[in-house]
């Protein structure tokens, strides 16, 4: 790693963790612990306290910010609607494969609301949350995106969004539904104003809204940002290991729609099938990429005019303050040690693995040859992860950092290193949850926790922005740090060939 430059851990840990000290001494003029909100669109009543449960925040779960004809366009609900309050319990998940997340229904669109107990002198900043999953599966229910900690540990009011995903948020069917392939994105559109009407009574300020996301959640943010209709929504945007410079056009839209409507069956009208036929469709073979067909943004002309970051950044949010961030080791969430790619993975069989994986047209042979000259001690796995993480995994927040340079509006650029910190794992740091407390991770999340909500109040995590000749970059490993171009290498290597977004 070159240019490395000392950073006072004190600097950017002393506000964490003073504000952890404050959130876990709750004053005695704290909010009550089952609370009532009365904002533009009604009453919202706070989760149930559980007897001795520690507060540090309230939450307002399972608001309902919009209804839904599959396929259609949201209609805003404008009347304080939450059908679960009374369990405590969020919304469901859109349908999806799998039972990770339950329960499940296309009456998927509820937000939550996580605001400190301590009382604050002047409205909080706002962070809003989009969950990962590509945009075919996930859900804010997850633990994970529980937002207390993150909310009483920042000193910030956090929502969370749940929205439509795959056939039911992206499927294009323009012909009969002309808002079907961004369906998806209206619904966030329609949450982040239900956000402008109400937040205020939270403690929210409306005038200080960032939204951010991991993965698909951050590729939401990033088509978002190129959307008009969202703009003026949100003032800030942080995605996580999540990207979208191209989106899909309109004619691979199309070839994906026929693919599943092969597989839902001839005959079968989409509109009216049932719930989980539409899910098993969704095992069709995508005719652009293979594996299962994917669904997301759609270049249509009507709500998406352009795409996200090619060839350069929504004029629209250029002076949208924006952060941007990945894992040193994406792809180690992505393959199992006992599937094709890695079981029985050899110098010798390197090159054929790592192949179909890049996502770009380069030689493997080729690249497995120059990384094994950089990185002569490097075994096989760490090879394929370093390789497949930096041509595919890294490149699209390359691309999106150094176009946001050019444009002169250079966003803030961080790396997660901690533990070879694998695609996803920034969640349970930023949001203060997870299993793992040992100090050293406390550490780390008060460190990314600390950055984020600075990020929201201020537009400044507190390095310097990313530009062409530094690209300055936070690492967060059990020592913070500001590297000047981290894995230069690596980047200058598969800047010799297009970057394609996958899925466009």
């Amino acid at each position: 790693m070159s240019g490395a430059e000392p950073f006072s851990r004190r600097k950017l840990l002393g506000g964490a963790a003073g504000l952890v000290m404050l959130s876990y001494a709750a004053p005695s003029w704290a909010q009550p612990s089952n609370a009532t909100v009365t904002a533009t669109d009604g009453t919202y009543r706070s989760k149930p306290r559980k007897e001795n449960e520690s507060l540090w925040a309230i939450a307002y779960p399972g608001i309902r910010y919009a209804r839904a004809e599959r396929f259609r366009a949201p209609v805003p609900v404008t009347t304080a609607e939450q059908p679960f309050a009374e369990q405590g319990q969020y919304g469901p998940a859109c349908p999806q494969a799998g039972d990770r997340y339950q329960p499940q229904s296309e009456d998927c669109l509820f937000l939550n609301v996580w605001t400190p107990t301590a009382l604050a002198k002047k409205p909080r900043a706002v962070m809003v949350y989009f969950h990962g999953g590509a945009y075919s599966a996930g859900s804010v229910t997850d633990p994970l995106n529980d937002g207390a900690a993150l909310a009483a540990q920042g000193d910030v009011v956090v929502v969370t969004v749940n929205h439509r995903l795959n056939a039911f948020g992206y499927l294009y069917l323009p012909d009969r539904f002309p808002d079907s392939g961004n369906a998806g994105q209206l619904d966030l559109i329609v949450a982040l104003r239900w956000v402008q009407r109400n937040i205020g009574a939270f403690g929210g300020n409306p005038a200080n809204v960032t939204v951010f996301g991991q993965s698909g959640g951050g590729a939401k943010i990033a088509t978002l940002m190129a959307m008009p209709e969202a703009a003026g929504l949100f003032h800030k945007a942080i995605t996580m290991s999540g990207q979208q410079v191209t989106a899909s056009g309109p004619i691979n839209a199309s070839k994906r729609a026929v693919a599943f409507l092969d597989k839902l069956g001839r005959g079968v009208d989409p509109a009216t099938a049932p719930v989980d036929q539409i899910v098993a469709a969704l095992s069709a073979t995508d005719p652009i990429i293979g594996g299962g067909v994917y669904m997301g943004p759609v270049l249509d002309m009507k709500h998406l005019t352009r795409h996200p970051f090619w060839p350069d950044p929504a004029p629209q949010s250029l002076t949208i303050p924006m952060m941007l961030g990945n894992t040193v080791m994406e792809t180690r969430a992505f393959f199992a040690a006992d599937g094709k790619q890695l079981a029985g993975l050899t110098y010798d069989n390197l090159a054929a693995r790592i192949g179909p994986e890049m996502r770009v047209d380069i030689d493997p042979v080729w690249v497995v040859a120059q990384f094994r000259t950089r990185y002569p001690g490097a075994q096989p796995l760490e090879l394929f992860h370093r390789i497949v993480t930096a041509a595919r995994s890294w490149r699209g927040q390359v691309e999106e950092a150094e176009a946001r340079a050019r444009a002169g509006a250079p966003a803030f650029v961080y790396q997660l290193d901690y533990m070879d910190a694998k695609h996803a794992d920034d969640i349970a740091l930023v949001f203060g949850t997870g299993p793992d407390q040992s100090t050293c991770k406390h550490q780390v999340s008060a460190a990314m926790i600390t950055a984020f909500t600075r990020f929201a109040k201020t537009g400044n995590p507190g390095w310097a922005a990313y530009d062409l000749k530094k690209r300055r970059t936070m690492i967060f490993d059990a020592y913070a740090r500001v590297a000047d171009n981290p894995r230069a290498w690596e980047r200058e290597l598969f800047a010799r060939v297009p970057y394609i977004q996958p899925g466009s």
